[in-house]
């Protein structure tokens, strides 16, 4: 096969992980948290819709984070600017070394959220649910971030092209 069209079906897997995870956050913290709350207040109702979400979406997160794994490594190696995994070696490593960073804290953050505090695992206690809604922002602002740091990957210059 062409490795362009290897690297093509690379980028547009780890678009779609990305597209999967950060817009699903965006979606619940944006519009569908606002709603239930807007219909249901901060009852049962809202909790139990809010949860029924986190369990369906949590397999969409494990699968993103496996995925970009795989594919960001795939396309970090393609740029010969790579310096390795969290090296400072140049602009280019710098950024990708943020985006890392700001990932793994996005892994840690949904970790936290789809198995601590998981349905049926945590009391859902006013406070634990103010700490999910609270985790879903954090997980938000991050993955606003590591889109940030992409564009500043790009910006850095795309890698040449393939031969």
């Amino acid at each position: 096969m062409n490795k362009q069209v290897v690297f093509g079906i690379v980028t547009f897997l780890h678009d779609l992980f990305t597209a999967g995870w950060i817009g699903g956050l965006l979606t619940l913290g944006l519009a569908v948290l606002p709603t239930a709350r807007r219909l249901y207040g901060r009852g049962p109702e809202a909790v139990r819709l809010m949860d029924a979400l986190q369990q369906r979406l949590r397999w969409v997160v494990y699968a993103s984070i496996i995925g970009l794994a795989g594919t960001g490594l795939l396309l970090a190696r393609r740029n010969p600017a790579f310096g390795g995994l969290f090296s400072l070696a140049n602009p280019y490593s710098a950024a990708l070394t943020a985006k890392h960073l700001l990932s793994a804290g996005m892994v840690v953050v949904a970790l936290v959220r789809s198995i601590a505090l998981a349905p049926g695992r945590a009391a859902q206690t006013p406070e634990n649910q103010r700490r999910k809604v609270v985790l879903l922002i954090v997980n938000m602002v991050l993955g606003v971030l590591v889109l940030a740091a992409t564009a500043a990957l790009g910006a850095l210059g795309a890698p040449p092209p393939v031969r």
